[in-house]
């Protein structure tokens, strides 16, 4: 049946950055598949909230952890909470990410270091600590969200870009270390999705500039990531690694 090829029924996700827009839409979606789930984010108001639009409707569980992606020692933690709560870790969706423009010439080392920690070095942090359990049951998903950012990029956007083009490298890698134990690793590069992040860093009229800039004339809701986040996460997935998918309404086709 094609939709047994969909079914995550028995498979724990964990999803960084899960308390709201991309990570909270992809945390459902896999939910709906038959997932539980674990989601982190570093306010504890957020996960609580979060938790319950996740699993409303249904029986599956969701748990959660207040984790800062910034604190390496939080990161260790994250993992080890997953594990000793749900047991393994089938999926990882590294999601948490941050960013803060600024011009090649105006850099903080501050700023620098900590949008680094936030969006590449805590990806391998956590990959790191969560893959030896998958290679012992020679089955995991690991799902690097990066961004058309890897691919073009805007102003101001060098911190940005090169923590997102190095996701896309990385998972290169990787996919070659962990094929041979069952594990994929991928990245998803969305385009404009209208979530918390590009609506505080973008003015009006850089969100309707990028909205015309898309071969579909607008942005995309976070739910339009759940269908490859759900391929990439379950079996009709299973040949695909090493890959990065772009999903941005047509937006590099220009």
């Amino acid at each position: 049946m094609v939709s047994e090829l969909f079914n995550l029924t028995g498979k724990v996700a964990l999803i960084t950055g899960g308390s709201k827009g991309l990570g909270k839409a992809m945390a459902r979606g896999l939910v709906e598949a038959g997932a539980d789930v674990v989601i982190s984010s570093r306010h504890a108001n957020e996960l609580k909230a979060a938790q319950a639009e996740i699993t409303k409707g249904t029986k599956r569980r969701c748990e959660y952890m207040v984790a800062d992606m910034s604190k390496r020692s939080n990161v260790g933690k994250l993992a080890a909470f997953a594990l000793k709560k749900m047991g393994r870790v089938d999926i990882l969706i590294n999601n948490a990410g941050t960013n803060v423009p600024q011009a090649i010439d105006a850099i903080t080392d501050a700023e620098w270091d900590r949008i680094m920690e936030i969006n590449l070095n805590s990806v391998m942090a956590l990959t790191r600590a969560i893959v030896p359990d998958m290679k012992k049951r020679k089955w995991g998903r690991v799902i690097h969200i990066s961004s058309i950012m890897a691919f073009v990029s805007n102003n101001g956007r060098n911190v940005y870009s090169a923590t997102k083009a190095a996701l896309v490298g990385m998972a290169r890698s990787s996919a070659l270390d962990l094929g041979a134990f069952g594990i994929t690793v991928n990245c998803i590069a969305p385009g404009p999705f209208l979530t918390d992040l590009p609506a505080s860093v973008l003015s009006k009229e850089e969100q309707d500039r990028f909205a015309k800039m898309t071969a579909l004339g607008r942005w995309a809701d976070p739910k339009e990531l759940v269908g490859t986040a759900l391929l990439l996460a379950s079996d009709a997935g299973s040949y695909i690694t090493g890959s990065t998918f772009i999903v941005d309404g047509g937006f590099t086709a220009r």
